[in-house]
């Protein structure tokens, strides 16, 4: 996407992403949170930049360095990994969603993952048609009014787009 970059989320982004929860819509709040997440709190902040060994986190910033889109990934128990991906409200519909799952995946997949999971609400059908394009074969399990998503990682897929220069960020 023209005008933003992704990478990885750092300890001082901690006011951004403040910024960035603050400003989403109560409908994206609850389709990524799954509750409508008031005023975003210091735990939750953290939790969102916290990059470890089981963790990883990406941002896309505009070029003023505005957050406007997040995505992390974390050792799963259904799946080797688990991700979860918000794009403010004003730059939905424009590719930034599929880029940081791409770019998690890669990520994951230099790490060993091979499988990756994510819980849907039933309503968030944009993502939906999403993972039934990235995944045709993916489980998906109905449970309590969202869907549990596991797919294998095309690691042949990730690791042909990196070549072609569709992701330039690797670890």
């Amino acid at each position: 996407m023209i005008g933003t970059q992704i990478r990885p989320a750092r300890p001082d982004d901690e006011e951004r992403i403040r910024c960035f929860l603050a400003g989403l819509s109560p409908h994206t709040r609850t389709l990524r949170f799954f509750t409508g997440v008031g005023a975003p709190g210091a735990a939750l902040v953290r939790a969102l930049i916290a990059v470890d060994e089981r963790r990883d986190a990406l941002v896309a910033t505009t070029e003023c360095g505005e957050i406007v889109a997040h995505a992390m990934s974390f050792r799963g128990s259904c799946a080797d990994v688990e991700i979860a991906v918000v794009v403010t409200d004003r730059w939905q519909g424009f590719g930034l969603g599929p880029r940081l799952v791409d770019a998690l995946l890669l990520r994951a997949s230099v790490k060993g993952a091979r499988t990756v999971g994510m819980d849907v609400l039933g309503e968030n059908r944009r993502v939906l048609r999403l993972i039934r394009r990235l995944w045709p074969d993916a489980e998906m399990k109905v449970a309590s009014g969202s869907v549990e998503v596991t797919a294998t990682i095309d690691q042949a897929g990730l690791f042909a787009e990196q070549r072609s220069g569709g992701t330039p960020l690797t670890m």
